[in-house]
């Protein structure tokens, strides 16, 4: 309980202090590569020390980080945020959902540093969105989603939206494909109970798009093939290979064609 209160308190009054701070330095510099700076230097170590994580990252060598890129990795907790932030030493934005962009002090903070808002509800404002992550990237800034849509319940991997995969064969950039495990047992879905552990971040080798022409479930398949190779590699549980594509409109369903044993 004390540890969960600690971790709460430290986590609010961290941001509230530096957010404010951040915006009002970007404000007179002009410059949002600040917001990085601070939130994967300063504001992210401390979130992870609250929730008593200890963070790895194995496969570094891996990535381009030189060149913008697409991130895509499973997501179990809401600490997988600033472990992504802390793991990545590249200036990347997320793709985030819509509802976060109207939080005092954490909106205003992604908005002054260009994140880009996503409304998964309506289709044709979500292509917009991803309109704009597609400018992100055409300026030399790398983007991060959780094509899972959402947290996983159980911390298998579940199916995957097709937006990420479109985007990077539009923008012609490779897709990176992220295993985290850890962080659903350190912090789980829809909870503040907090159990200290390790959180464990793997980068898989980046996917170019180019060999897939215009398949978006073909690229989909073999970057979240990856994330469930990498996961069971952490000792995680992977994923069911054979629901690939998220249902319409849902996260976490597979879209009924891919549920279908075959005949």
């Amino acid at each position: 309980m004390l540890r969960n209160l600690f971790c709460i308190f430290i986590a609010g009054v961290w941001t509230t202090l530096l957010f404010p701070v951040t915006i009002l330095v970007t404000l007179l510099t002009f410059d949002t590569s600040t917001t990085m700076w601070v939130v994967q230097r300063v504001w992210s170590p401390v979130l992870l020390w609250a929730g008593g994580a200890k963070l790895t990252v194995r496969g570094l060598e891996r990535a381009d980080f030189t060149r913008p890129a697409i991130y895509v990795c499973n997501h179990q907790s809401t600490i997988d945020i600033p472990a992504l932030f802390l793991a990545l030493p590249v200036n990347f934005r997320f793709v985030a959902k819509q509802a976060l962009q109207y939080v005092p002090v954490l909106g205003w903070y992604m908005t002054m540093a260009k994140f880009v808002f996503i409304d998964r509800s309506n289709h044709k404002k979500a292509i917009r969105s991803l309109e704009r992550a597609g400018e992100r990237i055409r300026g030399g800034i790398s983007i991060a989603m959780f094509p899972e849509g959402t947290r996983s319940p159980d911390l298998a991997i579940m199916p995957f939206k097709k937006g990420p995969f479109a985007l990077a064969m539009k923008a012609g950039v490779p897709v990176v494909p992220i295993a985290i495990e850890g962080s659903g047992r350190l912090m789980p879905k829809n909870s503040w109970n907090i159990t200290p552990g390790p959180i464990t971040i793997a980068i898989g080798a980046p996917v170019d798009p180019a060999p897939f022409g215009d398949d978006r479930e073909a690229l989909m398949k073999a970057v979240r093939d990856r994330i469930i190779d990498l996961s069971v590699e952490l000792g995680g549980r992977g994923g069911d290979k054979a629901t690939t594509v998220a249902a319409k409109g849902l996260e976490g369903t597979a879209r009924r064609r891919d549920t279908q044993a075959p005949a």
